[in-house]
């Protein structure tokens, strides 16, 4: 398969970029109170701000929250110097993390943690969410924030099930992938915990800003709020809570804040068991605004680790096909589609600076292809920046520099470090 040539890929509605020659059947937009306007779905399917329409490639950048505070982890001074990087790459859509659940101190979990104990929240963190938001309205920058997590990094589903009597969650990475598994599968299946989930999301969407002093409900720098990070039902079992637990936190979203828009944080049929159907019913939903999948060809045995290389061309091959099928599913519904998490890992799987990223940038440059050939794709957000961090051990333990890999992977697996030149080229150009 051919890739295509970097010229070809950076062209028009590349970053974040805004067309005009919108369709006529475009819904109203929506402002807030000072005419700032919201990003909205048009009746043409495609996100608009005011009268252009919207497309973007954005990151992804979990950790921008935790610098924002002033607490254990900030680094506001990093923070601003990450924010002026992206915005010189033309990179303004930041999708963050609200914070991480459960009990501080476990391994293979990022910290510090936002809510200790249902209901029980770390107030710097709040702060720092506060001053993350305030920081990208200042800048016109927008966020997508996803309100929890079905794997064990951030606490999630794990951290609700503890709480209402289920035992700690096993750890992936010690303990076997198919015991975390075969533990969070209920989760969905469990009122409780779903409703502590449910009780986190309203609170975190109702909260009025320290800093702006606005709701946020008001804020143009929140473009869409998300269920969950990556939400599975993990058992067949449990297809149908997984689609009326995501149909009944999204309707209490709108409920409080009707301003923004609200998805899912899909996988797309990978996070539903290998259904598609189930991926489609959940995105035509009509609390639903628009359709997400991600792209991890190693995770999904697209590309084996050991070959990263030789296995490039099947990885594109793949990813397309599996763009493709979601678009088909998707297009009768008329909504937006968003590969909102792709990723590839460095040549070798090894993670240190020096090694090349070679097959990662022919990847990054299929998918802004895609993106740039198949107009009904609205928005990217690459996994992830790193920026300026600079980790000297594999394992992310407290007090290391956060990446975008997470504390459960190799710190350098998949984030893009700002001196990773050539993948910076990529981004840059337009």
């Amino acid at each position: 398969m051919k890739l295509r040539t970097l010229f070809s890929v950076i062209t028009v509605m590349a970053f974040a970029t805004m067309t005009h020659n919108c369709s006529s059947n475009k819904a109203k937009t929506d402002t807030t109170p000072d005419g700032t306007e919201f990003v909205t779905v048009g009746d043409d399917g495609n996100f608009h701000i005011g009268d252009s329409i919207y497309r973007y490639i954005g990151t992804n950048f979990w950790y921008g929250p935790i610098l924002a505070s002033e607490g254990l982890g900030g680094d506001r001074d990093r923070l601003s110097r990450e924010l002026d990087s992206l915005q010189h790459l033309g990179i303004n859509n930041l999708r963050v993390l609200a914070g991480a659940e459960g009990p501080e101190g476990l391994r293979h979990h990022i910290a510090p943690v936002l809510q200790t104990e249902p209901g029980v929240y770390n107030d710097t963190l709040l702060q720092g969410l506060d001053y993350f938001i305030a920081e990208l309205e200042r800048r016109g920058m927008k966020a997508v924030i996803y309100l929890t997590n079905a794997w064990e990094w951030s606490g999630g589903y794990g951290s609700y099930l503890q709480w209402t009597g289920h035992g700690q969650a096993p750890d992936p990475n010690l303990d076997g992938y198919m015991e975390y598994v075969n533990h969070v599968k209920d989760f969905v299946l469990d009122d409780k915990a779903k409703q502590m989930a449910l009780d986190h999301a309203k609170f975190i969407v109702g909260r009025t800003n320290s800093v702006t002093g606005k709701p946020y409900t008001e804020s143009p720098a929140i473009m869409a709020w998300q269920v969950a990070n990556e939400p599975r039902a993990f058992s067949d079992e449990g297809k149908d809570s997984l689609a009326a637990w995501i149909q009944t936190t999204a309707r209490a979203i709108k409920e409080i804040d009707p301003n923004h828009l609200v998805s899912t944080g899909s996988e797309g049929k990978y996070g539903c068991e290998g259904d598609l159907d189930l991926w489609t019913r959940i995105h035509a939903m009509p609390e639903i605004d628009y359709a997400i999948i991600h792209l991890w060809p190693t995770n999904w045995g697209w590309a084996s680790r050991d070959s990263v290389e030789a296995h490039l061309d099947r990885a594109c091959e793949y990813s397309g096909k599996y763009i493709d099928e979601h678009l088909a599913a998707i297009k009768p519904y008329n909504k937006p589609l968003v590969i909102e998490e792709f990723g590839y890992p460095r040549n070798g799987f090894k993670f240190m600076m020096d090694v090349p990223v070679t097959a990662r940038d022919k990847y990054y440059t299929y998918i802004l292809g895609q993106f740039r050939d198949k107009p009904a794709i609205a928005g990217l957000n690459f996994w992830g920046w790193n920026g300026e961090a600079r980790p000297t051990e594999t394992e992310w333990t407290p007090g290391a520099p956060y990446c975008c890999d997470p504390a459960h992977e190799p710190q350098g697996m998949y984030g893009v470090f700002d001196c990773d030149t050539t993948t910076i080229d990529i981004l840059r150009q337009k």
